[in-house]
């Protein structure tokens, strides 16, 4: 095991796999000679030269499709989006042609790219650059949208995108890239539509993913020293969504609690809570809770943004009403 923050994991896994195959390549704004916005691809033009890290223009739309090109003639392109925002330039190539080519052609061509964006609140950079757009591909047939919360899964799942046959969107978060975390050695293959459970417990389960599952462990933890037991199932992927697992965890605690950075509405969230009356109804003791972020386009004014973002103590404060229904029905 080595520690390594989230950001190293994500360069080591791309060098490692540029160097076990040759058809993997990089594309995107200033990955090249900048080094990434992120610096995620620090080193690797140096290492693998300008044929396989490639500087595009500032043109989503543009070198997206040629990704989605570049994969249906055999290559493994990796195209990194400066930010999840800015994916709405080129959703046409994401939506309508990415995750359709298979099912358009007979499963006579696959779009076998990984298209790596980060996304998230809390930097100071406004509304139009600081959204959790996931839900919207996820809600895409023929699209795999994964988002690890910790450097281990930002590798195994990393890994695991690169080599699968379809596209995948691999979200990260902003506030993760300096986080730190214990990395097993050697290779290690994500299990992409997998969820885990970060943290076992028996009295309330939490469901989170990305950045969202560092609050709820950090909420678990607290809530360890009055003597509650919250469980944390960390989904790592949207689609597929690994159903089974949150609702196993649900008939054994018999109460959920869902966090999400996304907005409330349509979210991620909903879709869990319809998951769970389907799959643990009879098990509940009480509703699904969702915990989100506020329905506004997020301020620029840092008060104003951290107030607008879930936090620990929305989480908290919910966990407690979920507890207090329970014991109010006896």
């Amino acid at each position: 095991m080595s520690e390594m923050t989230y950001r190293e994991a994500l360069r080591s896994t791309l060098r490692r796999e540029m160097q076990r195959d040759d058809s993997v390549v990089l594309l995107g704004e200033e990955i090249g000679v900048f080094e990434g916005s992120y610096k995620i691809t620090s080193g690797l033009l140096a290492e693998f030269g300008e044929t396989r890290v490639r500087d595009t223009p500032i043109a989503e739309e543009g070198f997206i499709g040629a990704g989605i090109g570049m994969a249906m003639l055999g290559m493994r392109p990796v195209v990194e989006v400066m930010t999840i925002n800015f994916t709405l330039l080129a959703i046409d190539q994401i939506v309508n042609h990415a995750a359709k080519i298979y099912a358009m052609f007979g499963g006579q061509v696959a779009v076998p790219m990984v298209i790596r964006t980060p996304g998230g609140g809390g930097q100071q950079l406004a509304a139009t650059h600081s959204q959790n757009l996931e839900v919207w591909y996820a809600h895409v047939p023929g699209l795999k949208v994964v988002a690890p919360s910790n450097p281990a899964d930002a590798k195994a799942l990393l890994t695991a995108s690169i080599r699968d046959d379809d596209p995948v969107l691999f979200l990260e978060n902003l506030a993760l890239y300096n986080t730190k975390g214990e990395v097993p050695d050697g290779e290690q293959v994500g299990e992409i539509g997998k969820a885990a459970v970060a943290k076992p417990g028996t009295d309330v389960t939490v469901v989170s993913y990305s950045r969202a599952t560092l609050i709820a462990l950090e909420v678990a933890r607290q809530f360890e020293k009055q003597g509650v037991s919250v469980e944390v199932v960390d989904l790592r992927s949207l689609r597929p969504l690994d159903r089974e697992t949150v609702c196993a965890s649900v008939r054994k605690t018999s109460r959920a609690v869902v966090l999400e950075d996304d907005w409330l509405t349509y979210g991620v969230g909903a879709e869990l809570a319809a998951t769970i009356q389907e799959g643990a109804f009879d098990y509940l003791d009480a509703p699904v809770r969702r915990v989100a972020a506020a329905e506004i386009p997020l301020p620029y004014a840092k008060p104003l943004e951290n107030a607008a973002l879930p936090t620990a103590d929305d989480l908290t404060k919910v966990i407690n009403e979920v507890l207090d229904a329970t014991r109010f029905t006896g």
